[in-house]
């Protein structure tokens, strides 16, 4: 079986982006972006979808976070894109639910290599931490474009807007982490023979 690990360099004149990722790891992280808030959700997202991570970001956090946001994201989805390959003998489809105390949240992902984001966070406060709320669903909505995925994510029920994400980014990595199984086949997971 081919190693599914991608490196990803992304430099532009806001961020500069380091990242390397294996679908086939343990959970392990190494994140530094800048934004705490982030880097805790990205290390959830690793240790839930099983996968291994390491990244760092310096970007333009003096104008706001919205470049380092979307740049990680867009990274991320990347490097998850070029480590599928033609994606044969994926299960594709995933989904799941995730609680933290009175939050739920639902993920569906359908590795399709179309890409096709629906994101509903229903979130109160403008930020958590030094990370905007809007720049959050937009993380979610940049994943799944550089990811060529259909990502749905929702927020069922909740009251705090930390627990409210939290269990989105469990959710999510939850539904990659079946996503991206092997199917013990070598096919391509799609009647037209091609994803995409």
């Amino acid at each position: 079986m081919t190693a599914r690990v991608r490196a990803v360099a992304r430099k532009t004149r806001e961020t500069e982006i380091e990242l390397k990722l294996s679908l086939d790891g343990s959970g392990r992280s190494k994140i530094a972006t800048g934004l705490g808030f982030l880097d805790h959700m990205l290390a959830t997202l690793t240790r839930h979808a099983r996968f291994d991570l390491e990244l760092s970001c310096t970007g333009d956090l003096h104008v706001d976070d919205h470049h380092t946001s979307e740049d990680c994201a867009l990274a991320l989805g990347q490097a998850l894109d070029g480590a599928l390959g033609d994606r044969r003998g994926i299960v594709r489809f995933g989904s799941a639910h995730a609680p933290l105390d009175e939050a739920l949240a639902r993920a569906v992902v359908d590795l399709s290599g179309r890409p096709f984001p629906r994101i509903e966070l229903e979130l109160k406060r403008e930020a958590i931490g030094a990370w905007a709320s809007e720049n959050i669903t937009h993380f979610f909505q940049s994943l799944a474009t550089a990811g060529r995925m259909a990502l749905h994510v929702d927020v069922l029920e909740g009251l705090n807007d930390h627990h409210k994400i939290e269990a989105a980014f469990k959710a999510t990595a939850l539904a990659l982490r079946q996503a991206v199984a092997h199917d013990g086949t070598d096919e391509v997971p799609s009647e037209k023979g091609v994803l995409g």
